[in-house]
């Protein structure tokens, strides 16, 4: 088995350990639920059983995946660099508008915040580019502006 590592910004690695804190904390919750309507009898046809019972496995189910996340999770720190690297900013210029992504692993990755992997086809056109550089995506020409 491969072991798959995940490199985090210091606030998705907060971010992770604050829901892993909730959902743990939300045990007792569910495992009351689940008695609860237990109580009531016939399991078959009872629906609070069975949403309590779903209710548990989907938490149970991202306590896991998180858990594996922040086992095998690098820190990624910004420093000032030359080239576009996981863990920068980058200011691109495209289709003559001005916008600043972030570089973050796939499991961070949002691009509704700006936020995109270097697996993306944007990741993918200006990885490893510098300042000036220029880029194409879908047959439009773009330019790099800043890296930090």
């Amino acid at each position: 088995m491969i072991k798959k590592s995940f490199n985090l910004t210091p606030a998705k690695k907060a971010a992770l350990e604050k829901e892993l804190a909730e959902l743990i904390a939300e045990r007792p919750a569910i495992k009351e639920r689940i008695a609860t309507a237990r109580s009531f009898g016939d399991l078959s046809e009872n629906e609070d059983y069975s949403s309590a019972r779903n209710e548990q496995k989907i938490a149970e189910t991202r306590i896991m995946e998180i858990q594996d996340i922040l086992k095998s999770a690098k820190v990624i720190r910004n420093v000032a660099r030359t080239k576009v690297t996981l863990g920068c900013s980058v200011t691109i210029s495209l289709n003559k508008k001005e916008v600043t992504y972030s570089l973050v692993d796939p499991v961070e990755a949002d691009p509704l915040d700006f936020k995109i992997s270097p697996a993306s086809p944007l990741g993918q056109a200006i990885f490893g580019k510098t300042t000036g550089d220029s880029f194409e995506l879908n047959g439009q020409t773009g330019k790099i502006l800043a890296v930090a």
